[in-house]
């Protein structure tokens, strides 16, 4: 394909317990349709490290960036978003702070009857799921194999990550789009469309688990798609 008809550049950001390998259905799907991908590894040990990681993937692109973030990446997302290269910014199933507000403050007054994630007691500075309840909480719509796996290569979540505070919300300037899960057993449902409205997202609701990047991948993949061409177009 030349270059001059890529459909786009999208910068994929992962979550806390996770890692970047997670997105490669979604990657397969954008790249089969002809767009650069770029994902990052975020060291998950800080909220200004995993910025200045998104930001060098981000800074490394030739082109506008629609910038994508799944659950503690939506975080780094809203803080990375305000990169004069982000042109659009795509919450999946994802935190979406405000000025001052961390991930801490986010749930911190959980919705009523809201599922409590199996989050064990840091460990030296960092979180683990519990292994028994992975796929129950996080993957509830992934094959007990995959589940199984994704427990078992865990990465492990620096506390001081979740109260890093967002100086300069992205999506006060930046459109959003965002995906909302509607089986999600780590940020309710309730949560992630109260966070989707402030924002003035343009939302999509789905029967999923907080793991839908990975299970319903050509369904995210198509919601960057509409984001990254309706940016495209506007900017024409």
């Amino acid at each position: 394909m030349a270059a001059d008809s890529v459909p786009g550049t999208v910068v994929l950001v992962h979550g806390g317990f996770v890692d970047g390998s997670g997105w490669q259905g979604v990657y397969d799907h954008l790249k089969k349709d002809g767009y650069n991908v770029a994902v990052v590894q975020n060291p998950t040990l800080s909220l200004e490290g995993d910025v200045a990681a998104t930001n060098r993937v981000i800074d490394a692109q030739s082109e506008p960036v629609t910038l994508v973030g799944h659950s503690y990446g939506g975080a780094v997302i809203t803080e990375a978003g305000s990169n004069p290269k982000v042109a659009a910014l795509v919450y999946i199933a994802a935190f979406a702070p405000d000025k001052d507000e961390s991930v801490n403050t986010l749930i911190a007054d959980p919705p009523p009857g809201a599922p409590v994630p199996p989050i064990l007691p840091p460990e030296d500075g960092f979180l683990y799921l519990d292994k028994e309840k992975f796929h129950d909480s996080f993957a509830g719509d992934v094959s007990e194999e995959q589940a199984a796996f994704m427990a078992d290569s865990q990465v492990p979540w620096g506390v001081e990550a979740l109260g890093g505070t967002i100086s300069e919300p992205g999506w006060r300037n930046k459109p959003s789009w965002y995906l909302v899960t509607t089986e999600d057993r780590m940020i309710p449902a309730p949560a992630q469309r109260q966070m989707s409205e402030r924002a003035g997202s343009t939302v999509v609701e789905v029967e999923a688990s907080h793991s839908v990047y990975v299970s319903q991948p050509d369904l995210v993949a198509d919601l960057i798609e509409r984001a990254a061409s309706e940016v495209s177009s506007t900017a024409r």
